[in-house]
């Protein structure tokens, strides 16, 4: 009964707010210390409320998340889109509809880099819209392609999807989860590839100009610098050369160092992306301080296991109780971002999912996957408002260009869930799962 009020006053008054426009983190902020007021003295509340939001971003790894959007942020101004940009086309340039396949690649590259979704769909996208639309592609086809693929970056490591999981989760293995990225995110794009390819086929879209076995070299060797910032991060992070907060550390440096050979970034471009980090910052570390008040609250009150007893006595089959899991998760990223759903859902699922032996490292997966095909879709899919708005194409075109990359990724999803091994296979390998 105790779990089952809190259940009500916990998410009845966090959906209230963000019904009536107050911001999420203060919506989980006040929501949470409302509840713990129906429980505890307004002395305690306040007290407890306020201790647990200053111990959830009291964590050394949790510097690891304003220190990659620093470096996702100098990356997105110094120059090495265009770099990418152009590997990108020397892989894909062969197949029918190159430019699509080469914003996917392109995402694929720019996001494992900055580990950022809508980096990627401003940079990759905003790089090859005019061209496309020069060669005569559909600017709404463009713009799905885009979209469904920015979000390859939130998977394929480095990404502080991963870390932030792993802070909520109780200190799962960063390498862990940065190794088990790879496949679900390789796959994600391939999935996007397939689809787009089938229609690049249909309308005949061109390939690119040949180019010659010189100037593929040339263009390898001028990305070959961008691409040694995943060898030495995610390289020296698994292999325990440092931490994913110095590996983060490690990465800002490595950027700047870049933007200064590239002689890409002026001193008040620099001034603008502190300015973007520590505001974006702010926002990430108040939206963990409030949902660490929001977790106490409800392991204090039993939600978790109220829910996991909930859900086993719906289903008594763990294929259904895993689907009923996603479908939740997918209508959750319908509405929102990626770093809040993480830090809500992460405390109420986990406990089911390894009750279901479930892998931590595979639910996250699972999860983060789940998100990220939330970001493509109204009516806050992040990815999609940015795509649109550097490609100037409206919501209502795009929209149903994007109900077979949806399809097709969410057949993805459901393959990572009941197949372990997609997730765990290189982690596993490699001997970070730890058991």
């Amino acid at each position: 009964m105790e779990a089952l009020t809190a259940v009500a006053v916990l998410f009845g008054a966090f959906f209230v707010l963000l019904a009536v426009g107050v911001p999420i983190s203060v919506g989980l902020g006040v929501a949470s210390f409302l509840t713990a007021l129906v429980f505890l003295r307004w002395d305690d509340a306040t007290y407890v409320i306020g201790q647990q939001m200053n111990v959830g971003i009291e964590s050394f790894s949790l510097l690891a998340v304003p220190l990659f959007i620093f470096a996702g942020n100098i990356m997105n101004n110094g120059g090495i889109a265009r770099r990418l940009v152009d590997l990108a086309l020397v892989l894909a340039g062969r197949i029918p509809g190159a430019l699509a396949h080469t914003n996917v690649v392109g995402n694929m590259l720019f996001g494992a880099l900055s580990g950022s979704a809508v980096a990627a769909a401003a940079a990759i996208g905003g790089t090859l819209h005019q061209r496309q639309k020069e060669e005569g592609y559909d600017p709404a086809f463009g713009t799905a392609v885009n979209i469904a693929s920015a979000s390859t970056g939130l998977l394929i490591p480095p990404t502080t999807a991963s870390i932030v999981y792993s802070t909520v989760a109780g200190g799962v293995s960063v390498s862990a989860l940065f190794m088990a990225g790879y496949v679900p995110g390789i796959l994600m794009g391939i999935v996007v590839m397939v689809i787009a390819y089938l229609f690049t086929r249909r309308n005949r879209y061109p390939t690119t100009r040949s180019i010659t076995p010189g100037g593929a070299l040339k263009v390898f060797v001028q990305a070959i610098p961008s691409l040694l910032l995943i060898v030495v991060v995610v390289g020296g992070i698994v292999a325990g050369v440092f931490t994913a907060t110095e590996g983060a550390g490690a990465a800002v440096l490595y950027c700047l160092v870049l933007s200064l050979i590239y002689r890409s970034m002026t001193w008040r471009d620099f001034k603008e992306v502190v300015t973007r980090t520590v505001v974006a910052t702010g926002v990430v570390m108040f939206l963990i301080a409030a949902s660490s008040g929001m977790s106490w609250v409800m392991a204090y009150t039993g939600i978790p296991a109220a829910i996991t007893d909930a859900l086993l006595s719906v289903a008594d089959s763990k294929a259904l109780i895993l689907l009923l899991m996603v479908l939740v998760l997918l209508v959750v990223g319908t509405f929102m971002d990626i770093t809040p759903a993480i830090l809500i859902f992460t405390p109420i699922f986990l406990p089911i999912a390894t009750e279901l032996g479930m892998h931590p490292v595979h639910f996250g997966m699972v999860l983060i996957l789940a998100m990220c095909i939330g970001t493509m879709t109204p009516p806050v899919g992040s990815v999609l408002f940015v795509a649109t708005g550097v490609s100037g194409v409206t919501i209502e075109q795009v929209v149903p260009r994007l109900v077979p990359y949806f399809v097709g990724l969410v057949l993805l999803l459901l393959a990572i869930t009941y197949i372990p091994a997609l997730s765990l296979g290189i982690p596993g390998a490699m001997g970070l799962l730890g058991d």
